[in-house]
């Protein structure tokens, strides 16, 4: 890497933030199967997750761009890992329960969309506009690596081992990032462009009213809510698809996981050459059909290989289509916007992660398991429909990139 000092620190936290993710992903639904094997109570894990995201993200995008930065990724990793070892502990004693950790989630769900908002908003402020691509890109492979490469199987080796371990040592690698991102250096504070007293709805409401002007990133928000909605169908219960239809056990989860972030590292290491070589329109659009493909050959498969290969090609649709839209968010929006329009962005999002997640369960519960797949699939074609000409309209007209 050769982004700089403080992109290193920034890119340190994010790698240990994501590592506990990796584990969580594992360890929290293997954990919800021992406490209910209601698909419907599976999924509402994720649901409820997404829904408390949704209804702070809006709030919180106004204080990313009221407070240093760097103090929210500090603190939202240093509380996220206090309720990780709380919640070992209750696991470790025998007393945690499918409400503990609702509760529990929830609230990890809060804080990350905080941490999110700010890791994003803070990165143009490190590494310049030409640099957003590669910087967007190292930072999405070492999630990857992190996040389902290496923390998913240890998630699941733990998990197997003592239920517990997993849980305590996600706590310890949120901990470890709220030290990386507290040594960054310099205030992250962006500048108020006017003297008002702070009004958190008029703040609010200055990011979406931007972002509705824009009509690329307001295209894009739509896209990313329909996008959401087709990837949590089949991501809320894939647990339960991995048990039943695959006849994986928890070791084996772990390693599908794993074996599909291979896709997801193609993916960050071709997003931007592929971006400077074919353009931002063919790139995203193309990836989105990529995820319609490889969602419904998943729904008509029952062998493992064949679905860890299709999950690989997803992953790496997910992984090029991000780091697309994340540059030309960063390239596009103020500094002194960029938490409240990545929130309301993002709010389009949650939403359809919220409703994908309530209508992956529905579907399993009375169609089968294979059905959230079919339909994910499905929806993925009028987003490439819908980015296809906004992309290619705002590319002929910025001959820069």
């Amino acid at each position: 890497m050769s982004l700089g000092r403080e992109y290193r620190k920034l890119w340190a936290g994010n790698a240990a933030s994501n590592f506990g993710d990796g584990i969580s992903f594992v360890a929290i639904p293997l954990l919800a199967t021992t406490l209910s094997t209601n698909p419907l109570l599976i999924a509402g894990l994720s649901m409820t997750y997404s829904a408390a995201r949704f209804l702070v993200v809006l709030p919180i995008g106004a204080f990313v761009d009221r407070l240093d930065r760097k103090t929210i990724l500090s603190v939202a990793n240093l509380s996220r890992a206090v309720l990780l070892v709380l919640l070992a502990v209750l696991v470790a004693t025998g007393t945690a329960s499918i409400l503990a950790l609702y509760v529990v989630f929830t609230l990890i769900g809060l804080l990350e969309t905080a941490a999110d908002n700010s890791a994003l908003s803070i990165l143009p402020s490190i590494v310049s506009n030409k640099d957003l691509d590669k910087a967007n890109s190292q930072i999405a492979a070492t999630q990857l690596v992190a996040d389902e490469f290496v923390g998913p199987p240890l998630g699941g080796l733990m998990f197997a081992a003592v239920i517990a371990l997993p849980v305590a040592v996600t706590g310890g690698a949120y901990g470890a990032a709220a030290l990386f991102f507290f040594a960054l250096a310099g205030n992250f504070r962006p500048e108020r462009l006017n003297d008002q007293p702070p009004s958190l709805r008029r703040e609010v409401m200055e990011g979406a009213a931007w972002l509705v002007r824009h009509r690329l990133l307001r295209a894009l928000s739509i896209v990313s809510g329909l996008a959401s909605i087709a990837y949590m169908m089949p991501f809320s219960i894939l647990v339960l698809f991995a048990q039943d239809i695959l006849g994986l056990e928890p070791a084996g989860y772990g390693i599908l996981l794993s074996v599909s972030a291979l896709g997801g590292l193609v993916g960050s290491a071709i997003a931007a050459p592929l971006r400077r070589r074919i353009g931002y329109a063919a790139t995203a659009a193309g990836s989105l059909i990529l995820g319609s493909i490889t969602l419904i050959a998943i729904s008509l498969t029952d062998i493992p290989w064949v679905a860890g290969l299709c999950l690989a090609a997803c992953i790496m649709h997910a992984v090029v289509y991000g780091v697309c839209v994340s540059s030309i968010r960063q390239r596009l929006v103020p500094d002194s916007l960029r938490g409240r329009v990545n929130s309301v962005a993002k709010l389009f999002g949650l939403a359809g992660l919220t409703l994908g997640a309530g209508l992956g369960g529905v579907l399993a519960t009375t169609f089968g398991l294979a059905i959230p797949f079919l339909a994910g699939g499905i929806v993925f074609v009028p987003c490439a429909l819908i980015a296809w000409p906004f992309l290619r309209n705002w590319e002929s007209s910025s001959p820069d990139l």
